[in-house]
C-alpha cells in the first residue's frame, strides 16, 4: 500500500523523552507529523526534540507530569500554539510502584493510578474537546499492558490502571464515533526500563544495548518481545487515515508479533428455574460454568 503519510497532522505523545514514547514520537515525525514531546525530565524532552529536528522533523516540548487537568490542557495548548491544531493524542507516560498487595501503600497505589489512569483520562478529555471544536475527527491512542489484560503478580495498582484504560477505550469508541474520533489501546511488549527487570529478558536487553546483538527468534516470535521501534509502526498506523475504521480495540505488538486482544465476554452460562440458591450453585458449578474457569496472569517467558 502507499506509504503512511501524516503530513499536516499534529500529535501529542506523553512520556516521550525516552523509551517507547520516544520511539512513537520519532515514528510519527518520520511519517510527517508535527509532535509535542512530553516528559517530566526537561532535558530528556529537549534531547528528544533535537533528535526529531536533526532528522528533519518538527517538534516542541513541554516538561510536565501528566495527571492533572491543568497539565493535559497545557499539552493541548502547546500543540495548538506551536502547530495550529491537534489530530492525535498518544498517552504513554507511566510509573511503576510494584509491591504485593499486603505491602502496597496508599501512596504506591495512588501514584500509579494518578499517572496511568487519571493521566490518560485528563489528556484524552482535553484532546477530545479540541478535536470536536476542529470538527475534523481525530485519533486517540493509549497505552495498555498485558498486565491490564491478564493481571500480574505484584502489580495491583498498575494492572488496575491498565484494565481501566482498556475499559475507557471501549467506552470512548462509542462516545466519539459521531465526531469521527477513533480510540484504541496499544498493548506493547518491548525492551524498556519496565521490562529489563524480568530475568528472562535482562541478558538479551543487555546484549542488545552493549553489543548490538539482535533478539533471537525465541523472543521476537515466541514471546512477541522486541525493541521500542518494533512497536512504533502501530502507533503511526493508528494515527493515520488508514486506521479510520478501527476503534475500541486493544492491539498487541512486540518483536515480530501483531495481535488483537479479545474483550471480556461470557464464556459459559447455566440456568435454573426460579433462580440460584447457594446450594444450587455449589451443585452445578463443577459440571456447568465451572468447567470454563479462565486462566490469569502473564505466562512466564518460555525461551
Amino acid at each position: 500500500m502507499d506509504r503512511i503519510d501524516l503530513s499536516g497532522r499534529v500529535a501529542v505523545v506523553t512520556g516521550s523523552g525516552r523509551g517507547l514514547g520516544l520511539a512513537y514520537a520519532r515514528a510519527l515525525s518520520a511519517a510527517g507529523a508535527s509532535v509535542v514531546v512530553n516528559d517530566v525530565d526537561p532535558q530528556a524532552a529537549a534531547d528528544a526534540v533535537k533528535l526529531i529536528a536533526d532528522a528533519g522533523g518538527r517538534a516542541a516540548s513541554l516538561a510536565v507530569p501528566v495527571g492533572t487537568a491543568e497539565a493535559a490542557e497545557a499539552l493541548v495548548a502547546c500543540a495548538v500554539d506551536n502547530f495550529g491544531r491537534l489530530d492525535a493524542m498518544v498517552t504513554n507516560a507511566g510509573v511503576l510502584r510494584d509491591r504485593v498487595l499486603w505491602k502496597m501503600t496508599d501512596e504506591d497505589f495512588d501514584t500509579v493510578v494518578q499517572v496511568h489512569l487519571r493521566g490518560t483520562f485528563t489528556c484524552v478529555r482535553a484532546a477530545v474537546e479540541r478535536m470536536r471544536e476542529q470538527g475534523e475527527g481525530g485519533r486517540i491512542i493509549v497505552a495498555g499492558s498485558p498486565a491490564g489484560q491478564r493481571g500480574n503478580f505484584g502489580q495491583t495498582n498498575y494492572a488496575a490502571a491498565k484494565a481501566g484504560i482498556a475499559a475507557m477505550v471501549r467506552t470512548w469508541a462509542m462516545e466519539l464515533a459521531r465526531a469521527g474520533i477513533t480510540a484504541n489501546a496499544v498493548i506493547p511488549v518491548a525492551a524498556t526500563a519496565m521490562t529489563r527487570t524480568v530475568p528472562a529478558f535482562a541478558p538479551h536487553i543487555e546484549a542488545l544495548e552493549q553489543h548490538g546483538t539482535p533478539f533471537p527468534d525465541g523472543l521476537r516470535k515466541g514471546e512477541g518481545f522486541g525493541t521500542p521501534e518494533d512497536v512504533a509502526g502501530l502507533v503511526a498506523f493508528l494515527a493515520s487515515e488508514a486506521s479510520g475504521a478501527i476503534t475500541g480495540q486493544c492491539i498487541g505488538i512486540g518483536g515480530d508479533k501483531l495481535a488483537l486482544w479479545s474483550h471480556p465476554a461470557e464464556v459459559a452460562v447455566a440456568y435454573a428455574d426460579g433462580g440460584w440458591s447457594a446450594e444450587a450453585i455449589a451443585a452445578a458449578w463443577p459440571v456447568s460454568v465451572g468447567r470454563a474457569q479462565q486462566t490469569y496472569g502473564i505466562p512466564a517467558p518460555q525461551l
